[in-house]
């Protein structure tokens, strides 16, 4: 999510010290699910019910975990693992162009040899709040054109199960990403794709990785300078997203008389802020699985190098129809720190894996094709 704060401290409010999940999660979205699939049937349904497996394991009270095949910081299919159908849309919103509803075989016939390529491999990062779960989509899309993919929990996101207000500063936030770039052997490189503050995570990554990392690819991301935090790059616009404002709760679990630990989120607004023209099914299954944002590591300033960060070839994907990251916001990004090419996902909401899946997965394999 972006992060649109007032320069006054934020109002106090009495919460509870120990934050606790909603023990009605599972049986609502049971209800809604249900109630979809009397709707549509769904071709892609082996994939969606991944994503509701990765919700509902979360949802387990006091820490308990079901079978599941990944671990508590790494979203990663394996290559030799196929679906059988491709998702698509389930909105009943008139498709544009730029989003078409295309067959698998259309989408396949790309003109893609990923082997040919000088980098397939993706690492996906979410934004504040979200968690690997919310790539299914782009996951797929990717695989089925032979790309190797990986999709990131963060620290206190996702199925990690470290509470989010435990989390003290960036590098403790971003942990998952840093480790799995350490192990990578030597001389392979991996395309970065960050989403929201998953923008200023990859930024962390590049400065201390630069020669893993071929491409970093920002979506609707805080892409930022040094010097800044995210704060400070959402304080300057801290009068032009009212709805942000009005959707953000602050969670003091050191009290009151302390900073914010976290931040969490109205589920009612959701839809307006982050799904405007995302499927219900999305919405459905993002309301039962994001999770508060830690406070510290939005604070914190990065320290980026031309020698490190800016040695990497950055793309920026703008989403014009965002009410989170509004586009003037990222407009005024790119014209501070210029990437090398900048992409426009016509109607797409802040999340376009959600509302725009074939027309984000085109650009990704653009971008992955540029030499």
């Amino acid at each position: 999510m972006g992060i649109c704060l007032s320069t006054k401290s934020p109002p106090r409010r009495n919460l509870s010290k120990r934050v606790t999940n909603n023990t009605n999660s599972s049986s609502r979205w049971s209800r809604v699910r249900s109630s979809s699939i009397k709707r549509e049937k769904f071709d892609d349904s082996v994939i969606h019910e991944h994503a509701i497996a990765a919700a509902l394991l979360f949802q387990q009270q006091n820490g308990g975990v079901l079978p599941f095949d990944r671990s508590s910081s790494l979203r990663h299919v394996p290559n030799s693992k196929r679906h059988q159908s491709l998702p698509r849309s389930s909105s009943t919103r008139a498709r544009s162009l730029t989003d078409p509803l295309l067959p698998p075989q259309q989408l396949l016939n790309q003109d893609v040899n990923a082997d040919e390529l000088e980098v397939s491999h993706i690492v996906l990062v979410h934004g504040g709040g979200f968690g690997a779960w919310c790539w299914y989509k782009t996951i797929a899309l990717l695989e089925e054109c032979k790309f190797r993919v990986t999709a990131i929990d963060l620290t206190g996101s996702g199925i990690d199960l470290f509470d989010a207000n435990g989390i003290q500063s960036l590098s403790q936030y971003v942990a998952p990403l840093t480790d799995f770039l350490e192990k990578l052997a030597d001389g392979e490189k991996v395309i970065l794709v960050g989403h929201d503050f998953g923008g200023a995570c990859i930024s962390y990554a590049m400065e201390l990785y630069p020669s893993k990392i071929a491409k970093a690819i920002f979506i609707a991301a805080s892409m930022l300078k040094s010097g800044q935090s995210t704060l400070d790059m959402f304080s300057q616009k801290e009068n032009s997203n009212d709805l942000m404002r009005q959707a953000q709760k602050f969670l003091y679990t050191n009290g009151n008389n302390l900073p914010p630990t976290a931040i969490d989120l109205d589920k009612t607004l959701l839809k307006d802020l982050l799904f405007n023209h995302s499927p219900a099914k999305d919405v459905a299954l993002a309301s039962v699985s994001m999770r508060p944002i830690p406070f510290p590591p939005v604070l914190e300033k990065l320290s980026l190098t031309d020698a490190n960060y800016e040695s990497v070839r950055r793309f920026y994907i703008q989403t014009p129809e965002d009410n989170a990251i509004p586009i003037t916001l990222q407009e005024s990004m790119i014209n501070e720190s210029p990437p090398e090419k900048v992409f426009r996902l016509k109607g797409s909401d802040h999340s376009p894996f959600f509302s725009k899946p074939q027309a984000l997965h085109k650009l990704l394999v653009e971008i992955a094709k540029i030499t």
